[in-house]
C-alpha cells in the first residue's frame, strides 16, 4: 500500500491520494507515511491535527498562514461533504509568487492537498455539513498568525460560488499587504 503524489502548478503543493486495498469488507488505505512524504521533498513532521466543521455551503475560511519562524505545512482532508481548497504561494523567492491553485476535496474522492510552508491556505465549502481535517507540521503560535483577504484582486482567486458565511476576522484582513 502506498500514497499517490501528484504535483500542482505551484512547487511544493501536491495532491495526495490514498491507494486503497479493497476486499469484501471495504478497503484500507494509508493516508500518512513520513518516509513517502520525505521522498517527495515534503515536510514529514506532524505536530497537531485539527478539524473544522462548517454548517453551510458557501462558507469561506482563509487565507491563513503563520509567519517565520513558525511556518507550517498542512495536509488537508475532507471527512464529510466537499470543499474547494486553495493554496496561495506567498514565498517571495518563488517563481509562482502570488499564484494560487485550487482543488475539490471531498469525502467521496478522498483527495488531500499538501500546502508547504510559505503558502497561505483557505477553502470554500461546496456542501452543507463539510468537515475538514488538517494535519499540521508545527504547533500553532497565535502571535505568528497572518491572513490575506479571500477576495483580494492581487491574487484573483476564483471561488466557485457566492459566499454565504465568512468570519469577521477574515473580512478584516487588509488588501495586499504581503
Amino acid at each position: 500500500m502506498t500514497v499517490k503524489f501528484t504535483p500542482t502548478a505551484i512547487q511544493g503543493v501536491w495532491i495526495v491520494e490514498p491507494e486503497p486495498h479493497a476486499d469484501e469488507r471495504g478497503f484500507f488505505a494509508r493516508l500518512w507515511d513520513p518516509t513517502e512524504f520525505r521522498t517527495h521533498g515534503l515536510t514529514p513532521d506532524l505536530a497537531q491535527v485539527s478539524v473544522s466543521f462548517n454548517h453551510l455551503a458557501g462558507t469561506v475560511r482563509g487565507m491563513h498562514w503563520q509567519a517565520a519562524p513558525y511556518e507550517e505545512a498542512k495536509l488537508v482532508r475532507v471527512t464529510a461533504g466537499a470543499i474547494w481548497d486553495v493554496a496561495l504561494d506567498l514565498r517571495t523567492d518563488s517563481p509562482t509568487f502570488r499564484r494560487w491553485v485550487g482543488e475539490e476535496l471531498s469525502a467521496g474522492n478522498r483527495r488531500m492537498l499538501y500546502i508547504p510552508e510559505g503558502c497561505a491556505h483557505g477553502f470554500q465549502t461546496l456542501t452543507d455539513g463539510a468537515e475538514v481535517t488538517y494535519h499540521i507540521s508545527a504547533p500553532y503560535e497565535p502571535t505568528a498568525g497572518r491572513g490575506a483577504r479571500w477576495d483580494d484582486p492581487a491574487f484573483g482567486i476564483a471561488w466557485p460560488c457566492s459566499v454565504s458565511v465568512i468570519g469577521e476576522r477574515d473580512l478584516e484582513w487588509p488588501l495586499t499587504h504581503v
